[in-house]
């Protein structure tokens, strides 16, 4: 599917789930990450520019929202939204429970919302770059080979998943519909 078709994001089209990807500049991105303003903070803020980071989930601690540069369709990121940067030693307990708490429920919505065989979670980023803490929400698609399961899945350096901005509204307004406190991930 065509980023610019502005139909609904591909959750599983063709023979291969992960087929279709676009390439992914690695370089770019590393100095957009090293060298620029932190990605989380900026959509806390509602900093301009952030059109495909939309906002699923936002509580008094957290936010969760579509990552830009998705490896599969329903891809979310769940971070504090205050800028911490270490996953074990700047949360006490209570805040990192907390935090576990929303990333359960974000991925709950996930699987409500985006066919998957499994959803992966992990926690990525380094002082060097990406340094506010996130939690990534990876839902594998159905039927995915295994070869392009696990770490392949989730490289950008093994493409992107072009979509546009309608399509990120789109997805997001279903996983903002399920994570209302009516909805069924509420």
């Amino acid at each position: 599917m065509s980023a610019a078709s502005g139909e609904g994001i591909p959750v599983s089209e063709g023979a291969s789930p992960l087929g279709g990807k676009e390439p992914f500049d690695v370089a770019a991105y590393v100095r957009r990450a090293r060298g620029g303003p932190c990605f989380v903070c900026a959509v806390v803020a509602g900093a301009p520019g952030y059109d495909f980071e939309q906002v699923v989930f936002e509580d008094e601690h957290h936010v969760a929202f579509l990552d830009r540069y998705p490896t599969m369709a329903g891809k979310v990121l769940v971070a504090p939204k205050a800028h911490v940067e270490h996953v074990v030693r700047d949360l006490d307990e209570e805040a990192y429970l907390r935090l576990m708490g929303a990333v359960r429920r974000v991925a709950l919505a996930v699987e409500a919302v985006v066919p998957c065989e499994r959803t992966y979670l992990l926690s990525l980023g380094s002082r060097q770059g990406n340094a506010h803490l996130h939690w990534h929400i990876a839902p594998l698609p159905e039927g995915t080979p295994y070869e392009q399961q696990q770490y392949h899945a989730l490289m950008t350096e093994n493409g992107v998943i072009p979509w546009s901005v309608r399509q990120a509204l789109e997805l997001a307004g279903r996983l903002r519909a399920v994570l209302a406190p009516d909805g069924a991930g509420g």
